[in-house]
């Protein structure tokens, strides 16, 4: 096998906003070059799906069964992926015959590590034969199946990247999607990583359900409102805030905290603050106190949580991943390409101090064309 592989990586996250798509060359360990990434968002009426079929999924059997809107959610995705790829290698002149793999994470609608459940939507098969590329999916089954927590799986990718910034640590790269993840990186050896609390998830749901947009856009409404504290001190009582890394998250973990009567903009600025709180309750929980904070995912975009963060994690930096020349909106999708190159080298994609697997684990599934 060629030392470099090209890969795509797709990701479908618990935002339920779209498909990120990008392209990189690696070997697996490192990355040897960037390419071009795209974004294919989803409809109004696949969002609503979406939605049901997370509902549908809480009380499913078995990880194979499709009950209820699961098996028509599942057909959208797979729709919605290959036509992500179809656009992107069209619009970038990427002949598919040069693809080596495509990772495909698909649609996480239900996450249960305690039983050994972790369920990603999306029909692997068909999407290889409608892109006539190599796919890689259900990265995380073997990792739960193992006594793992099946997330988060992108640290050993930002590993990658701090490799190559060759500055003092230890560095937190963070990522703010539906739910918030860290990847504490210490030269090498020493890599650590877990769900930190809600993301995106809950300040979403609230805008969409208060004012219809479908997130607090640069962080807008929050900016004008006022965090109420003492709510914010009442939800980081939850148990999961004191227990150690690594440990992860389902979306819906959090949606019964209920806010009091607040208008819109201090309900917006009080679950900002709780997702900042909940990312800095980590601090205490980890070897020794980062120096440097790396921002990426949704949340990046988000300039009163960024302001909230460095407030809250002070004396250390807080930068977005974008300051660096990396891209916070396809650092994902550019994993998921990196884990596939990973799995096809038989690498690890997981490991005790960031899924709590007894050793270090690959993972994925091929489907070919």
């Amino acid at each position: 096998m060629a030392a470099t592989m090209m890969a795509i990586g797709l990701m479908s996250g618990t935002s339920l906003d779209g498909v990120d798509i990008a392209l990189i060359e690696t070997d697996g360990k490192l990355v040897q070059a960037f390419g071009p990434s795209g974004y294919r968002p989803y409809a109004e009426n696949e969002r609503v799906l979406l939605r049901q079929a997370l509902t549908d999924a809480v009380d499913l059997p078995q990880r194979e069964a499709r009950p209820g809107i699961l098996r028509e959610a599942e057909r959208a995705v797979t729709i919605a992926h290959a036509e992500a790829v179809a656009t992107f290698t069209a619009q970038n002149h990427i002949n598919r015959e040069a693809i080596d793999i495509v990772g495909f994470h698909g649609q996480t609608v239900l996450h249960r590590p305690a039983q050994k459940m972790t369920v990603q939507i999306g029909d692997a098969a068909a999407l290889a034969r409608a892109i006539q590329i190599p796919v890689m999916h259900d990265f995380r089954a073997a990792d739960v199946a193992a006594g793992g927590q099946g997330a988060p799986f992108v640290p050993v990718y930002h590993r990658a990247l701090a490799q190559s910034l060759q500055r003092e640590g230890p560095m937190v790269v963070l990522n703010i999607g539906g739910v918030s993840n860290i990847s504490y990186i210490d030269g090498a050896d020493t890599l650590i990583a877990c769900d930190t609390g809600p993301g995106n998830a809950l300040l979403d749901d609230f805008m969409f359900r208060v004012t219809g947009q479908q997130f607090d856009c640069e962080g807008r409404m929050a900016a004008q409102g006022d965090a109420d504290e003492a709510w914010v001190a009442r939800a980081l009582e939850h148990p999961f805030f004191s227990l150690p890394p690594p440990k992860s998250l389902d979306r819906n973990d959090f949606a019964s905290l209920e806010l009091p009567d607040l208008r819109p903009a201090d309900g917006a600025a009080t679950l900002t603050a709780f997702t900042a709180a909940a990312i800095a309750r980590i601090v205490p929980l980890l070897p020794k106190q980062p120096r440097s904070w790396i921002l990426a995912g949704g949340g990046a975009r988000n300039l009163t949580m960024l302001r909230m963060l460095r407030e809250r994690l002070e004396p250390a930096t807080v930068e977005t991943a974008d300051a660096l020349g990396w891209s916070a909106d396809a650092i994902e999708a550019q994993a998921f390409g990196f884990l596939a190159a990973r799995g096809l080298k038989g690498l690890p994609f997981s490991y005790p101090a960031t899924t709590g697997v007894p050793v270090p684990m690959t993972g994925g599934v091929i489907a070919r064309p």
